[in-house]
């Protein structure tokens, strides 16, 4: 199995650059391995015209304020760009950052950015289709720039469609983000139809790297009902998220506490009471600035359905 791996979606709303750029460095401290933040123009819950800090520039930024953590989006909307100006700007920021950039892309979903910045919204599936037709393009232009990205950029795609969306994963990504789900179950369609377009095409579905939100105050009942599932199922990539202005990411002490004990593959008392620290303290420190689940999950919409 791939070691597990915790990532802190920082949604760039309702708050400050200074308490966004602090929030990263925060993270790299705590020894969080991903930083994402998402690719909207207004905030998604909350105050709907409240402050909001675009995708790419803050990654830049993120890329030279920061040192080991890997950065992304989570994800980029195909849409908004022009697939082969996004692979210059992804390898322009994986050489800011030295070579720590994940590529996030999805189809898009949010139709209010759409109409308020002159995009065409369409439908789901004319959007699926633009991102299938797109991922070439971005492969073939990354595999032309000079220099280079520094390392072969990971492409990771999200979304749970049982007939594009997974087979997109397939065919292109490194990695796949499924969703916020509220039960391993909800993901079974997915993953099944996933390992089935694997087979298809002859690629081991271990070679992709899968992930799944959950929200930083639910250790107890994540670990206690879902923990060992998600693993059982192939899940090893876990992303909290966390909302302006204070982008809490103490709060996820204890996933990352429970990260390193799966990964050394111990459960000795000294592990567990380390995990029980980790806990109170962020118990203690309190998950007010999260945003609720639902909003969290809004995020992911590869603009698809679960057909899609």
């Amino acid at each position: 199995m791939r070691p597990i791996r915790i990532a802190a979606q920082l949604h760039p709303q309702h708050g400050t650059w200074p308490g966004l750029r602090g929030a990263v460095l925060r993270a790299e401290e705590l020894g969080y391995d991903i930083a994402y933040t998402w690719d909207h123009f207004y905030p998604l819950y909350g105050d709907r015209d409240g402050a909001h800090l675009e995708c790419w520039t803050t990654l830049a930024a993120w890329a030279e304020a920061t040192s080991r953590i890997e950065l992304g989006a989570l994800v980029t909307c195909n849409s908004y760009r022009n697939p082969d100006l996004l692979a210059d700007m992804a390898r322009t920021v994986d050489h800011v950052a030295g070579g720590r950039l994940i590529l996030g892309l999805g189809s898009g979903w949010f139709r209010r950015d759409y109409e308020s910045y002159g995009y065409e919204f369409g439908t789901a599936g004319g959007r699926l289709r633009d991102l299938g037709e797109a991922l070439p393009r971005i492969e073939a232009r990354l595999a032309r720039l000079n220099p280079p990205p520094v390392r072969r950029l990971p492409v990771l795609i999200a979304g749970r469609g049982v007939r594009r969306t997974t087979r997109l994963v397939a065919q292109h990504a490194d990695a796949w983000h499924a969703a916020f789900p509220d039960r391993p179950d909800e993901l079974e369609p997915a993953v099944a139809a996933l390992r089935g377009w694997c087979d298809e095409i002859g690629r081991d579905p271990a070679s992709i790297e899968w992930g799944v939100g959950i929200e930083p105050d639910d250790l107890e009942r994540f670990l206690a009902r879902d923990a060992a599932t998600y693993l059982d199922m192939g899940f090893t990539q876990f992303t909290l998220g966390f909302n302006g202005p204070v982008w809490d990411v103490d709060a996820g002490a204890a996933f990352l506490a429970w990260r390193d004990e799966q990964n050394a593959g111990t459960s000795t008392p000294a592990a567990t009471a380390g995990r029980r620290a980790a806990r109170a303290a962020a118990a203690e420190i309190g998950p007010e600035s999260n945003g609720p689940g639902v909003a969290a999950g809004a995020v992911l919409g590869a603009g698809d359905g679960a057909a899609g």
